[in-house]
């Protein structure tokens, strides 16, 4: 355990006497209070630009669903609520946690309280964000009306700082910036009893923020989502006591966060391509509400915007390496390895620059946050030349377009810290072919409900990448923190280096024969038992066309080295994917293996174009 400073023990005391102070003393308002009109674009023009439009149609029967309590919920689909909701309740393992002092709440416990995960996700109440656009869009009032019920009842159920909502400041600050949309697009319709009511809620959330920012304890994205939430409620509600303290000490923070989350290439620090959305729409936020920051503030961001750009590539979908939770900044509907495309359209008016996108990914995002005079037209594709390769050094990944087909080697090393969100996903490779996903990564599926499974899913196994004699690239202490991590080195864009446990894993992606993915692995150093295994995991069908040879989706194929063991099987012990928080599905995962001493060599072929129905020895000839 790391071993606490004093820095850090006087910062943490002030905290907790803060949190007592407002615990006996509830945070109240004046009853002078001004009641604010937000500094947000005017909430009728995106609902008068969004109507009539698919965009608009799905709002409205997601509105209804929640009229009705079923909820849609990370990967679980719409999740039925009962006729009284129990906001501390997992609805999927049922299971509900006491009202008790936070600091008591043993939210990682799954046996005491669930997977907290879902609960808090019900609780950033973007569901009732959604019931406000739905409201402006078609002008019901039955949606309103449903907010105010929602709102009345968890106001009731979660007293200031008692449960497991107030448990994580990240989740307090998620919820009050809901309510910060939530007011700013409905407000108008609350009756000023309610109006007041709700006023003080979200003033006591930032009084929350104030003594819980997670500084030590979690100095990633929900330090930066604490802070920008806190700074958007002391700029967003002047009339507050402490906004403009919040508004300055909010702001501080996450300035601060830009330069110490994000690395030069644009990446961010926790090396999961989910979180470089999730963070990417926070720091855009904050520049929304505070466009006179830095030149560098502004530079930086731009670069992850990039990354963005080339992890999406020209099929817009996003491979998901690291941790993807199911959460999102603003709006968690719709396809998650998509949501890249509305970040793109917002930073594209935002930042000034043309990443390409088309019109309806502004209706996700940008037109709720974007005044009229800042859209502008931009043009609906950005073409990527075939060839054109990216790396980005300090993430540690290249990508690449060959043949209709985008590639992303992720040969970078583990994340800041414990890396809580890393994967041992080093030296990975994915590859996505027009619409088919012929590599994938399976994703996350769960943090605390089962540990086999949290493991199995950010194991190397999990992952295209090589297994030495059944071991990992790290070892899992917790659920979020690894020890032991790997030391990688590149060599260039597309061979790198890998370390650890005594073993050297080489892996060497080969371009240059026309069609062909050519991956070497060459794995040295110690080892007792010499079995070495290669996995391919792949989001299409899979036949064997020839011992050596696999069909992928309509043409590809796989071809793995003649001379070592080769099978294939859905579910099992390694044939799993996630396509969202809390969903497995069985897929399709191929395997070579090897035994024998070391040094050995492993190859493997991506035939894209499906020319070879054997071991393509000509085409490779000089390698």
């Amino acid at each position: 355990m790391k071993k606490r400073g004093a820095t850090e023990i006087v910062f943490r005391l002030k905290q907790e006497l803060g949190n007592f102070s407002t615990f006996v003393l509830k945070p109240g308002l004046p009853t002078s209070t001004d009641v604010p009109r937000l500094d947000l674009p005017d909430a009728g023009w995106p609902a008068r630009k969004v109507k009539g439009t698919p965009y608009a149609q799905e709002i409205e029967a997601l509105a209804e669903e929640i009229l009705a309590h079923r909820v849609p919920l990370l990967g679980f689909g719409l999740v039925d609520l009962g006729p009284a909701i129990d906001w501390r309740r997992d609805y999927i393992h049922g299971k509900t946690s006491a009202p008790d002092y936070f600091r008591f709440v043993k939210y990682l416990d799954f046996n005491a309280v669930g997977d907290h995960k879902i609960i808090w996700e019900l609780n950033r109440h973007q569901h009732l964000v959604l019931l406000a656009q739905a409201t402006e869009i078609t002008g019901n009032a039955k949606y309103h009306e449903e907010i105010v019920r929602q709102l009345e009842s968890w106001l009731e159920q979660n007293p200031y700082e008692r449960g497991i909502n107030w448990a994580s400041a990240l989740e307090v600050a998620f919820r009050a910036l809901s309510w910060i949309w939530i007011f700013h697009i409905v407000g108008k319709r609350f009756s000023a009893e309610f109006r007041r009511k709700f006023l003080i809620a979200i003033n006591q959330h930032g009084c929350f923020l104030e003594h819980n920012l997670s500084v030590y304890f979690s100095p990633n994205t929900h330090l930066l989502g604490e802070a920008l939430t806190l700074h958007a409620i002391g700029a967003l509600f002047p009339q507050f006591p402490k906004a403009s303290k919040w508004k300055a000490l909010g702001g501080d923070w996450t300035r601060k966060q830009m330069d110490f989350q994000v690395r030069p290439d644009g990446s961010h620090f926790e090396q999961s391509s989910y979180y470089q959305v999730y963070a990417t729409d926070m720091f855009l936020f904050h520049l929304l509400l505070d466009p006179d920051v830095s030149l560098a503030y502004k530079e930086r961001l731009g670069k992850m915007v990039d990354y963005v750009d080339a992890l999406l590539g020209p099929q817009r979908q996003i491979p998901l390496f690291g941790d993807d939770d199911g959460g999102r900044f603003f709006s968690p509907y719709g396809r998650k390895n998509a949501y890249g495309r509305a970040t793109l359209a917002t930073a594209s008016v935002l930042l000034e620059r043309d990443y390409g996108y088309d019109e309806a990914d502004l209706y996700e995002q940008g037109v709720w946050w974007l005044s009229p005079r800042l859209l502008r037209t931009m043009s609906r594709e950005r073409q990527q030349k075939r060839g054109h390769d990216l790396q980005f050094p300090d993430a540690g990944v290249s990508t690449g377009i060959r043949n209709e087909a985008s590639l992303v080697f992720k040969w970078g090393g583990f994340g800041y810290g414990g890396a809580g969100h890393s994967h041992a996903d080093v030296l990975s490779l994915t590859i996505r072919l027009g619409d088919e996903e012929l590599l994938l990564d399976p994703g996350t599926y769960t943090y605390v409900a089962s540990t086999q499974d949290r493991d199995w899913f950010r194991s190397v196994s999990a992952h295209n990448t090589v297994r030495v004699d059944g071991g990992n690239q790290a070892t899992p202490e917790t659920p979020f923190r690894w020890g032991s991590k790997p030391q990688v080195t590149s060599v260039d864009p597309w061979t790198a280096v890998a370390t650890y446990g005594g073993i050297s894993h080489r892996r060497q992606i080969n371009l240059s024969r026309a069609g062909l993915i050519v991956v070497i692995d060459e794995i040295s150093g110690l080892s007792v038992g010499s079995y070495v295994e290669q996995f391919w995991h792949t989001g299409v069908e899979v036949a064997m066309v020839s011992p050596s040879c696999f069909a992928l989706g309509r043409r590809a194929r796989l071809h793995l080295q003649p001379g070592t063991s080769r099978d294939w099987e859905m579910g099992g012990e390694f044939g799993w994917k996630s396509p969202g928080y809390g969903v497995k599905e069985a897929s399709p995962v191929v395997r070579a293996s090897r035994r024998g001493p070391l040094p050995m060599k492993l190859i493997a072929v991506i035939d894209l174009d499906g020319k070879y129905d054997e071991w393509p020895a000509d085409a490779l000839s000089g390698l």
